[in-house]
């Protein structure tokens, strides 16, 4: 699966949708969820903490292994993929899409320009 042009990613296999409003929203790779396996939980945050760039905030377990998903911005979370609480798998089915994790106020908009594009990524740390 390609990775969307449209979004920003990190080397440890998040993507960030610039929301265009000061928001953003996060969710993991199909690299990271086709390593990972089958998803059968997601910890998500709480709405309203406030989290730094690069901190785990979210939980994700398979059948082969738990794994932390990091921030890759400042902010306070603004929601959560609730639906995620009864169908862990959409991350697996859609993880671009409908398998987001959560929202997030950023902290520092210009903050985005440290993270990857999808090219860098694709050619680094996505690289099948």
């Amino acid at each position: 699966m390609d990775n969307p042009s449209s979004l920003k990613y990190t080397a440890s296999h998040e993507w960030l949708r610039d929301n265009g409003d000061g928001t953003a929203t996060v969710g993991i790779t199909f690299h990271a969820q086709d390593a990972l396996g089958e998803l059968v939980y997601v910890e998500l945050p709480e709405v309203g903490r406030e989290v730094g760039a690069g901190e785990a905030c979210v939980v994700v377990e398979s059948t082969k292994a738990a794994s932390d998903v990091y921030s890759p911005v400042a902010g306070e979370i603004l929601a959560v993929n609730e639906s995620l609480a009864d169908a862990p798998q959409t991350v697996n089915e859609a993880p671009f899409e409908g398998g987001w994790l959560f929202k997030v106020r950023l902290a520092d908009p210009a903050s985005l320009a440290s993270l990857m594009s999808a090219d860098d990524y694709s050619a680094g740390p996505g690289a099948a």
